[in-house]
């Protein structure tokens, strides 16, 4: 695996930083992505360095096209890509959809759509064997709110993580043939601060008891079904959607 490079968009904290700390210890070298928050970035990666491994944080924010091809020319200088997490993401405060600006919608939709196409459209370039590359690996991070559609609360959020369920499907399909394999996981609630971003930090408490297994996810449980879909145990798998939501498939 040596000079093997995995990029995690967002992976600084919550389910990003479960995945780095899983991707470096396998001996990639991991570029752990962050918008704003450089303390935990280098706080990450001193970590992975102190536990023997290889990482480097880089700073982006995945709607601005520069910034994005910045991630990528980093990931060229420190090898052979292989593996992409589009795990940046974005939340908002609960409110119907006839409470919400544009601002709100543009901001939404521009790092949680638009900066996932510009990440893999910039890996399919240095992976695909139709450009020269030797394959790879794609994750997508959906949302159980993709099904549900998170009424009252996030509907634009939900309405994002749809986009991502089918673009999974479409360039997995458009890639098969090129040694690029593309899925996704759809989390349900995970205990992470994400929660604390959309102005509700005690989200997980409050729906325990309606959750089938009485419990959260945690960021660890996720990051093990992205590593599976990044390995080539599962060679055989494109263009799925692997839900971690311990069974909330109907539940508001």
């Amino acid at each position: 695996m040596a000079n093997t490079v995995v990029l995690v968009t967002g992976g600084s904290r919550g389910i990003g930083a479960a995945v780095s700390r899983k991707v470096a210890a396998l001996g990639h070298t991991v570029i752990v992505n962050y918008a704003q928050n450089g303390t935990a970035a280098d706080a990450l990666v001193a970590e992975i360095k102190a536990a023997g491994g290889t990482a480097v944080a880089v700073q982006g924010d995945v709607q601005n096209e520069a910034d994005v091809l910045h991630l990528f020319a980093e990931a060229d200088r420190l090898g052979t890509l292989v593996g992409l997490v589009n795990n940046a993401g974005v939340v908002d405060l609960s409110q119907r959809v006839d409470e919400m600006t544009l601002a709100r919608l543009t901001r939404m939709f521009s790092i949680n759509v638009i900066g996932a196409f510009l990440c893999a459209r910039e890996a399919v370039k240095r992976m695909s064997t139709k450009h020269g590359g030797a394959g790879g690996a794609i994750v997508n991070l959906g949302s159980a709110g993709s099904k549900l559609g998170s009424p009252n609360q996030y509907v634009d959020y939900a309405a994002s993580k749809g986009a991502i369920d089918t673009m999974t499907v479409g360039l997995a399909l458009e890639v098969a043939d090129e040694g690029i394999r593309v899925n996704g996981v759809r989390p349900g609630i995970i205990d992470t601060d994400i929660h604390a971003s959309g102005g509700a930090p005690d989200r997980v408490a409050q729906l325990k008891s309606r959750l089938p297994m009485k419990r959260a996810g945690t960021a660890d449980e996720v990051a093990d079904a992205i590593l599976w879909l990044l390995s080539d145990q599962s060679s055989y798998t494109t263009g799925t959607m692997l839900d971690v939501s311990g069974g909330r498939a109907v539940l508001p």
